[in-house]
């Protein structure tokens, strides 16, 4: 099981948030979701959005840290990246 996220550097409601994605599965996702207390509106699309204060105990229950782009290309690769709807490759909201 390898569930992964990027440093919380995405602000929003006056806080920094991390993303948190697997490689391989939803379901995968969503259950270290849960382990991790997050509650299933932090899901959006493909991945969970976790507050810089809980980083560090994502890391604890074994989330591996990599930089934004690596997850978004992880997501890629494992066919799981959802992008918003009305994206465009390279336009806005095609980030993580």
């Amino acid at each position: 099981m390898t569930v992964y996220i990027d440093p919380p550097a995405w602000p929003g409601h006056g806080r920094l948030w991390s993303h948190l994605v697997s490689d391989v599965s939803y379901d995968e996702l969503h259950a270290f979701a849960a382990r991790l207390g997050s509650p299933p509106r932090a899901f959006e699309r493909d991945h969970y959005d976790v507050p810089a204060e809980r980083y560090a105990d994502a890391l604890r229950l074994g989330a591996v840290p990599v930089r934004s782009r690596e997850l978004v290309e992880r997501l890629y690769a494992a066919g799981l990246r959802r992008r918003k709807s009305g994206t465009r490759p390279g336009g806005r909201g095609s980030g993580p």
